[in-house]
Parts: structure tokens; sequence; C-alpha cells
């Protein structure tokens, strides 16, 4: 690494970190949150959810096993910044082929490092997620505080635009950037897999969806077909699929009424399962609302209880917004689990349609395991549908 330069972080209350800069050279503005996970920052980085935020990672020490390219959510990283308290200068990983600074510097995402994450999260945890400015360029405090007051608010924005694919095309296991891969019609080979001998064609909406879950679909006997945010209902009717995926995704999730219109047209057609901006689709197709959390839950560790069972199971989840519960039961929504630490709607189903929808990421990466049997859990709905039996 070359020796650093200073670098400035100031928050729209006007509080200011003072650290050193890798990556990019550039100034940026963005909601900055926290992310208490810790392992897993390069699919952190990746995941299209973090579109238009800067990162605080709470983790001490941060790219000390580097990054490789099997890992990644997506093409690249997704988020505007990075601030850590201490980024390693050493790589030690026998699958590394960059450093975090490089990879960085090379998708042009600026960070800063010898921040007190600590304190910066402290503040955020009491004053909540704000508006901010990071530079690795000469700024003044006075100069980055007023470009925070500036930026946009994280209320009402849709960043899905900036994140989904620009039109369909087959998910495909062996493919190297499947982001980018055109449409494939049915049939096409998907590579080994340990799926189902049975496959079930599911249209999946790209809202910003993480590669993992597409991996998760195949693994669990799914023929993944993927659509863009902006998909009309009748472009999934014409493709014929079995069921209906709604991904994660980034922003607002009241900023997006074109999806919500094209999930309430389709809502009950087919079996469907959403999860986190999917799980708040969903929400506003059945008639609800969502609010906007304080500081938001970004983690691989949060306890979410699921009403209907008693179990509890360790999440990871990644959003800022959350289903307001009243607001679902008019239009048959009844809420699953919760989650422990603030009581807020974690998952819900319908009374009587094949619908389901979690706030957490249940294909975890990175983050814990508990959550994977939901994707079987999807694959019997659709069974069940496919037989006559819901």
């Amino acid at each position: 690494m070359s020796t650093p330069k200073p670098g400035v972080l100031a928050l729209e209350d006007g509080s200011v970190f003072r650290g050193l800069a890798y990556g990019a050279a550039k100034t940026i503005t963005g909601e900055c949150v926290f992310n208490t996970s810790m392992t897993g920052y390069q699919e952190i980085l990746t995941d299209p959810s973090y579109c238009g935020q800067i990162i605080t990672m709470t983790a001490p020490q941060i790219g000390n096993y580097g990054l490789n390219a099997e890992d990644n959510e997506a093409g690249g990283p997704k988020c505007s910044g990075l601030v850590v308290r201490e980024l390693s200068p050493v790589v030690s990983n026998w699958r590394a082929t960059t450093s975090l600074p490089d990879y960085l510097t090379a998708h042009g995402i600026p960070c800063l490092s010898e921040i007190d994450t600590r304190a910066l999260t402290k503040k955020l945890r009491v004053e909540g997620a704000m508006r901010s400015c990071l530079s690795t360029l000469p700024l003044s405090d006075a100069e980055a505080v007023a470009l925070a007051r500036s930026a946009a608010e994280m209320q009402g924005s849709d960043y899905v635009r900036e994140v989904t694919c620009r039109e369909p095309y087959l998910w495909r296991d062996d493919a190297s950037e499947n982001h980018n891969a055109p449409y494939l019609p049915a049939g096409t080979t998907l590579g080994t897999t340990t799926a189902p001998a049975t496959r079930y064609r599911v249209a999946a909406f790209d809202f910003g969806a993480k590669h993992s879950i597409y991996r998760k679909l195949v693994r669990h006997g799914f023929e993944v077909q993927i659509f863009p945010a902006t998909a009309p209902a009748a472009l999934i009717r014409e493709h014929a699929p079995d069921c209906l995926f709604l991904s994660n995704g980034p922003g607002d999730p009241a900023a997006l009424p074109y999806i919500h219109k094209t999930v309430t047209e389709l809502l009950g057609e087919f079996p469907t399962f959403g999860i986190c901006l999917g799980h708040q689709m969903l929400t506003y197709a059945l008639g609800g609302h969502t609010f906007k959390l304080k500081f938001g839950h970004r983690g691989g560790n949060l306890p979410v209880k699921n009403l209907e069972t008693g179990k509890v199971s360790i999440t990871a989840q990644n959003h800022g917004f959350a289903t307001e519960p009243k607001s679902i039961e008019a239009g048959g929504g009844i809420v699953t689990e919760v989650n422990l630490n603030d009581g807020t709607v974690e998952g819900l189903r319908h009374r009587e349609l094949p619908i389901f929808s979690v706030q957490y990421h249940p294909e975890a990466a990175p983050g814990p395991n508990d959550a994977d049997p939901l994707f079987g859990d999807f694959y019997t709905l659709v069974s069940k549908r496919k037989a006559g039996k819901i």
C-alpha cells in the first residue's frame, strides 16, 4: 500500500471524523450506516442493497483475508464508500487474489481508515443514520459538512433502477458474469447442482439481488429466470413460470410504485417468496406500508422468532425500513416472525394464498445458515400448488 493521505467523513449534524484515505481519490455523499458483521466485508461491499450508502464496519480490523472473484455478490461494489477502524496491511488467505485497498481503488470506491468507528456507531445508534460526505481529497470540515447536508435523503429515493439488470436472462451456475449474460431459453444447462430431480421455473425479480440468492434457488431445485425491476406483469405471464421470487434491493420501498403495481397484479397467480425489499413489496401489494427505522438492521447476528413455531433463528440482515404490522391485515397478511431486539416485523404470509416473505437474508452471505430451510419451504410450496393441493 502507498503512504495514505488524510481524509474526512462529515455528518449532517456537523460531526467530523478525520482519518487516512485509501481506495479511490474522490468525494462522495450517501447515508452513513453501520454493519456489525465480524467477517464478510467483500459480500457486504458487493451487496446491491447498499447502493447510496457509506458503510461503517464495527469489527476493528478489515481486509486481513483479502478478496477474490468467487465471493462477489454482484459485478462489483455497489456502496458509495467504506469506513473502518483499521485497514489490515497484510493479506493472508490462500483464496485471496487482491487486497482491499487495491480492490477499492480499481472500482472507484473511497475508504477511510483510522476512524473511531465505536464513537461513530454510537452516534448513529443514538441519533439515527445520517446523510454524510466522505472525501479522500483535500476538503475542509465546513465544505464536507455542507456537502453532507445537501445530499439526497434516503427516504423517497429509488436506487433500484441503478442496480437492477437491464433485460431478462437465465441464471447459469457456470457463468463467470451472470449479471451481463443474455436471456437463455429454458432447457439450457445450469451446471452441477444438488437440486431435486424436478425443477421448477422461478421468475425472479432483480431489485438488486445478491448472486448467492440465485445460487441457493438453483441448489434447491429451481431454474432461475431473472427479470428487471421494471418488467411488467404481462412479461412474467408470457414466460409462464411456476412461481415468483422477489429479491432484496436498496432504497426506500415506498418510492417504488411501479413495482407495487406489478406485484399487486401478480398477487395470487403464482406461489411467491420475497426477501428484504421483496418482503416490503409484498407489504405494499397487500395494501400495507413501511416506515424508516432509526438506524436499521445490518449484521449477521440478529435474532428472529417465528410466532407460529416458536423457533428462534439468528439471521443476516441489511435494511433500513420495516413493515407496519397492522397495515397488512386488511389485505390478508399475517405477521409470522418478529425481531427479538425491537419487535419489528421479520416475516409474513397470506391467510389463503401461497405467499410468504422474510425481512432478513436467508442466503446468509455473510452470516449464519439458520434460515436456509426457507428455500426448501418454497420448493415444497410450489410442489403442493403443482399437485393441486393448495
